[in-house]
């Protein structure tokens, strides 16, 4: 498996959030499970150039340079599959496939930077809520699922509250 340092900007990469962080044995048995499924994932009988990383305890994003082996439909729906098969691997305590749960971070003002702070889940209703306390507009950062490339995550994936899609389409 290729570490994802490695892939390159323009590999397309999709996130799963998990609603609970994973404990380190979880961490350990998601990774052998990763490995073991990039190295047999195949679209359309071609081995695919692929990572997929666990961030902040709760992440799993899977990354695919799509210069050298495209993610088609099929070798989309295998990995979906590999997704769908860890949730449940974990018997029903974790949803990764649930895009009505957002995270954020709480605090992360207190160091002035993003990727500080508490990481929590919320169904997408109770994120709402924080746009009209006080802390809501200056002391959350939310996670952006929706990116679809490495450049896009490591510039675009958390960003404060006020700036993000969650703001702009509920107030």
């Amino acid at each position: 498996m290729i570490p994802f340092k490695e892939m390159p900007l323009h590999s397309r990469v999709w996130i799963y959030q998990s609603i609970r962080e994973f404990s380190e044995n979880e961490i350990t048995q998601l990774k052998n499970k990763a490995e073991g499924f990039i190295s047999e994932w195949t679209s359309h009988g071609k081995t695919m150039n692929a990572c997929i990383e666990i961030f902040h305890s709760r992440f799993i994003i899977v990354c695919v340079d799509e210069k050298r082996s495209s993610a088609s439909g099929c070798g989309i729906d295998k990995s979906v599959k590999f997704i769908q098969q860890l949730e449940s691997d974990f018997g029903g305590n974790t949803s990764l496939l649930d895009r009505m749960n957002v995270a954020y971070r709480k605090n992360a003002h207190l160091n002035n930077e993003v990727g500080q702070g508490e990481i929590i889940s919320c169904p997408i209703s109770e994120l709402k809520n924080l746009f009209t306390s006080p802390e809501g507009r200056t002391g959350i950062t939310v996670f952006n699922n929706l990116v679809n490339t490495k450049a896009a995550l490591e510039q675009n994936w958390e960003v404060p509250l006020e700036k993000s899609w969650q703001y702009e389409k509920f107030v």
